[in-house]
């Protein structure tokens, strides 16, 4: 059995990839990670450091073998970090991210925007999306905490390494993407030694959200390429 592991974008959590099960061939199981501060671990503390949530996902994902990554923005740089740190990784998925050694995109500040409304509307400029939820008052005292510590987790991530992978990459972005351009997905290709394809598909940065059949093929068929190579 194939575990693909999916690593949540912003202020996302496991919830958003359930539905990707419904795509799944046989022998592949989606694998969401969850992150502190939402869902079931609401009550806890969020990370504000990639490499904090990347240490704890290694010892959730114990002895896992045969394992695609895919992550989106945020995402993307944890499946980076952990396709460092895990020994059995198939592909590595990355989406709405420039390569690591770029600078997070600082412009959303979560530290300076303190005004949740201002926060809210920058985040709103850049990535196109923003879950309603966080315009209902009470939802929103539950789930900005969990918003802002991604934000800052994000603009404040430094590579652990920038020796390239073993694996093959496949990065991805939606043709309208206004914050991460199509040159910032192929900074990708100096990260491995095996392989590189850029994918743009129909959408803005979050492309993600109504695109998950067409990312899970686009999976399927490139993990079924690596096994005939």
């Amino acid at each position: 059995m194939t575990s693909l592991v999916c690593l949540p974008f912003g202020g996302s959590g496991a919830a958003f990839f359930h539905p990707w099960s419904a795509f799944a061939a046989d022998g592949l199981e989606v694998v969401p990670m969850r992150l502190p501060g939402r869902e079931r671990l609401i009550d806890e503390e969020p990370y504000r450091s990639v490499h904090d949530a990347v240490d704890a996902f290694v010892g959730d994902l114990g002895e896992a073998s045969d394992v695609v990554l895919f992550g989106h923005s945020v995402g993307a740089v944890l499946a980076y970090e952990l396709a460092h740190r895990l020994p059995s990784v198939r592909h590595l998925f990355v989406s709405g991210s420039p390569g690591p050694r770029t600078e997070r995109p600082l412009e959303i500040r979560a530290s300076v925007h303190e005004d949740d409304d201002a926060f809210l509307a920058q985040v709103q400029v850049l990535s196109g999306h923003v879950d309603q939820a966080l315009y209902h008052p009470d939802l929103r005292e539950l789930l900005l905490p969990a918003l802002r510590a991604d934000v800052t987790m994000h603009e404040n991530y430094v590579p652990s390494t920038t020796e390239p992978l073993t694996v093959p990459i496949t990065a991805l972005r939606g043709t309208g993407d206004e914050l991460v351009s199509a040159d910032g997905i192929r900074e990708w290709a100096e990260f491995t030694t095996a392989g590189f394809e850029a994918v743009e598909l129909p959408g803005a940065h979050m492309y993600v959200v109504d695109s998950g059949e067409a990312v899970m093929n686009l999976i399927q068929s490139a993990i079924r390429s690596d096994s005939v190579v």
